[in-house]
């Protein structure tokens, strides 16, 4: 399938969150909110616009979104910048064609060209692995929520990026709201 991975614009913004919307109507593990996450995110100091990616398909419609915000691992004192991949979500006409995984790798790329040097993610523990991701108490890095260690996974973007790095992810605020 022939998609275009860009920058989302900001006159996107509804159209993309409908999207979301109905991308997540019938997940199971679903609280059907990402959409609502993804405006809170956009409105609070974690939103990054350059990690806020969309897939346009062939008559311009956005087709997919994925998104990567700033997060912190804190142990004590010691503060590590990182960031969040939350959500990633496809339309559904459109979803089993591989573009989630197309709106990773981009994602990623980008995260890495703007110097950022890990990602978090909360998601499947078939899924993410492919990608790189491994879980995230190989580094003593702890959810701020009880989930199973094999879906609360890291990535380094740059090696031995997390290597010193331990504590608990501490997400901003709009993953609360």
């Amino acid at each position: 399938m022939d998609i275009f991975i860009r920058q989302e614009r900001p006159e996107e913004y509804n159209s993309t969150e409908e999207m979301i919307k109905e991308a997540f109507s019938h997940e199971e593990y679903s609280d059907k909110k990402e959409h609502l996450l993804v405006h809170n995110i956009r409105k609070s100091n974690a939103f990054i616009p350059e990690l806020s990616l969309v897939a346009i398909n062939q008559n311009h419609d956005v087709a997919g979104h994925i998104l990567l915000s700033k997060i912190t691992i804190v142990e004590h004192d010691k503060v590590a910048d990182s960031l969040a991949l939350a959500p990633v979500s496809v339309a559904p006409p459109f979803q089993h064609k591989g573009i989630g995984s197309q709106l990773i790798r981009a994602a990623l790329q980008k995260a890495e060209e703007l110097g950022y040097h890990s990602v978090i993610v909360l998601g499947h523990k078939d899924y993410y692995p492919k990608f790189g991701f491994k879980k995230a108490a190989l580094w003593n890095i702890k959810p701020p929520f009880e989930v199973p260690d094999e879906v609360f996974m890291a990535l380094e973007l740059t090696e031995h990026s997390l290597r010193n790095v331990q504590g608990v992810v501490r997400y901003s605020k709009a993953f609360s709201e």
